[in-house]
This record gives structure tokens, C-alpha cells and sequence, in this order.
């Protein structure tokens, strides 16, 4: 994550724009096939249905969100958080396994990310985030949700699990780090070189200001460098019964001692390492993620 500006300057502008021009979708370039599952980077899945989604006025941007299954009063509704300069799309294959399982499913793209607009005025943060994702819980009239988070959603949901324990059931947060620290140099993986390369094309595909992809990464590389910086005390209003602390056995993006320390911090949560798979478990081995995913989520 902090690497990502030195691997962007090694590709050169060139490359950039070569990416967000490009017409085929997906472009077999950012895809990596290997035996060795934590060495591939799988075609990003689909949403289920049309994908058009819809947009909610949030904090002066326009926020995209997709729901999915329906309501049920016994479960509460599962929000998916994607990771840095992703989108919703990553989860396709999670949303599409609880579709069925009686849950009502909603994914939303962070600001500046996929489909959702920015303010490109004003930084780009994590409480600025979890703001977003809890007033969008006050516009969809939930009171109350589980949150599935991966990297910088997985910040998010713990961010939100701390500030605002009443309208969190449960956190599944998978690869979080708490401190800038306990990222890795990502420029050194050639999976997550490909998987940055992939969010290029599909910035310019799916943003609506596809022009400006180098203030977006500005913007998030600048939260990556000083957020989060948390400490064990920012825990302590976690509920922590309902939390998983949750990574891979491959991880190339965030040190094993992040989980750890959060896990030490949070005795009463869970703490999961998933094997044969990297900080894309959720498309290496979707199988084992969702398997995991209905053990927490899916037990009364």
C-alpha cells in the first residue's frame, strides 16, 4: 500500500492511460493463473443482476450501493466493504452465496471508489468513510447490520464497530492493519502489482470521473501513509463476542502481527487464518472464504 506510488512511477503515466483506454474487459493481463492459489489473481467477479445499483445523496457525494435477498427479521443485513481502490464487484462471488441463505445483502462503493463520486477538496479518510457507510445505514432505515470487510473495509467496519457499537451485530474484518506500520512493501508481489494495474482499467471503466484516477490515488495513498492509528484503547468499545480477526496464511500486503495485536487486544473475538491463499483469498478460494464467512454469520 504505502509501495503503490513507487510502483506506479516504475509503470510510468503511459501505462495509465494504456490501462483506462483499454476496451476488453477483463483484460487477461491483470489476470494471474496459478496452481498455487496465493500466487493468482482471478477475473474480478460480477454483481448478480443488471448492476445498475443505485445512489444515495450522502455527505455531499453521490454514493452507489446495490441491494440483494430480502429482508428478514431473524438475520440482520450483511454489508460488504471492499479494499483500497477496489469496488463492489470483488465480492460477486460472497453475494451471490448468501442471496439464498436468507439475508438481505447490500454492497456499497466507497467514496471515490467505483461508481461513487468524491470530493476531491476534501482528504480522503477512514472516519470520513465509516461517516459515509453509517449515514447510508440512516437512509436505508437499518438500525442495525453485520459488516464484511476486506483491507481498508475491514477499517471501516472496525472504525464503525468502535464509534458506533449500536448499529453493529458483527465484523468479519479481513485483512486490517491498525497502523501504517503493519503494511508490507507491496511493490514486491507481483500479484499485487497486477491486482493495482487491474484497478486502473476498472477506475476508468466504472468511475464517473474516469479522468482523474491520479488525484483519486493521490488521495488514498496520502490516508494509507498516516491512517489508521490505532492503539489498544480504540478497541475498547468493541463488542468484541461478535468479531472475527480474520487473514491469510500468504498475506503479501499487512504483517501477521497486526492480526495478532488486534486479536490480543479483542480475548473474547475470533481470530481465523485462511490457508493457501493471499490477501485476495475472498477470489482465490471462494469456496473456503464463504464456508467461513456462513460459520460466523450464519450461527444464531
Amino acid at each position: 500500500m504505502l509501495g503503490l506510488k513507487v510502483f506506479l512511477g516504475i509503470v510510468g503515466q503511459a501505462a495509465i492511460l494504456a490501462s483506462c483506454s483499454s476496451g476488453n474487459y477483463p483484460d487477461e493481463s491483470t489476470v494471474i493463473r496459478s496452481p498455487r492459489r496465493w500466487l493468482s489473481l482471478p477475473p474480478t467477479p460480477s454483481l448478480p443482476g443488471s448492476g445498475r445499483g443505485n445512489y444515495a445523496k450522502i455527505n455531499n457525494i453521490q454514493l452507489w450501493y446495490d441491494t440483494f435477498g430480502s429482508s428478514n427479521p431473524h438475520r440482520s443485513p450483511i454489508f460488504f466493504l471492499h479494499g483500497g481502490l477496489a469496488n463492489s464487484d470483488y465480492f460477486g462471488d460472497q453475494v451471490r452465496f448468501f442471496e439464498g441463505k436468507g439475508f438481505k445483502i447490500i454492497t456499497v462503493d466507497s467514496r471515490g471508489h467505483g461508481r461513487s463520486t468524491t470530493d476531491f477538496n476534501i482528504p480522503i479518510g477512514y472516519d470520513l468513510m465509516s461517516d459515509d457507510f453509517v449515514a447510508l445505514l440512516d437512509h436505508l432505515k437499518i438500525p442495525k447490520a453485520s459488516f464484511v470487510g476486506w483491507s481498508d473495509g475491514a477499517i471501516n467496519a472496525l472504525n464503525i464497530a468502535a464509534k458506533h457499537p449500536d448499529r453493529v451485530d458483527k465484523v468479519f474484518a479481513f485483512a486490517a492493519n491498525y497502523n501504517p506500520s503493519g503494511v508490507m512493501d507491496t511493490t514486491v508481489s507481483p500479484v499485487f502489482n497486477t491486482y493495482v494495474n487491474r484497478t486502473i482499467a476498472e477506475y476508468g471503466r466504472l468511475s464517473p470521473h474516469p479522468d482523474r484516477y491520479e488525484e483519486f490515488l493521490n488521495q488514498v495513498t496520502q490516508m494509507w501513509q498516516g491512517q489508521p492509528n490505532w492503539t489498544e484503547s480504540f478497541f475498547s468499545t468493541i463488542n468484541e463476542m461478535n468479531v472475527w480477526i480474520v487473514d491469510a496464511d500468504h498475506e503479501e500486503a499487512v504483517y501477521r502481527s497486526q492480526q495478532d495485536d488486534m486479536a490480543r487486544w479483542l480475548p473474547d473475538a475470533g481470530q481465523l487464518l485462511l490457508p493457501q491463499v493471499s490477501h485476495f483469498a475472498f477470489i482465490q478460494d471462494p469456496d473456503t472464504f464463504n464456508a467461513m464467512l456462513w460459520n460466523f454469520l450464519g450461527r444464531d
